[in-house]
C-alpha cells in the first residue's frame, strides 16, 4: 500500500526531432517544428520516463486528453519503473 503514493510524473511524446543549435536560435514566435511521427498517429505515454501505454488525442471540456488504446502490462510497467 505505501508504494500506491508514491507520485510520478507523467508526460505524453507527441514526437521527436532533431535540429542544430544555429536552427533552434533562429526560432520564433509562429516557427514550425517539424516532429518524427504523423499527425494522427499513436502517442507515448510515460510515467518517470518509462513507458506504460500509449494512445490518442481527445479533447475534453476544451481541454486536451489521451484516451489510452495500448497499456502495457503491469508486471511490464513494475519492472521497467525499476530501471
Amino acid at each position: 500500500d505505501f508504494l500506491l503514493d508514491i507520485p510520478l510524473e507523467i508526460s505524453v511524446e507527441l514526437g521527436r526531432t532533431k535540429m542544430l543549435i544555429n536552427d533552434l536560435l533562429h526560432l520564433g514566435q509562429g516557427s514550425v517544428i517539424e516532429l518524427s511521427k504523423l499527425a494522427g498517429e499513436t502517442l507515448e505515454i510515460f510515467a518517470n520516463q518509462r513507458l506504460v501505454a500509449r494512445g490518442e488525442v481527445v479533447v475534453v471540456n476544451e481541454k486536451f486528453g489521451i484516451r489510452l488504446t495500448d497499456i502495457v502490462s503491469p508486471a511490464d510497467r513494475i519492472k521497467k519503473l525499476g530501471g
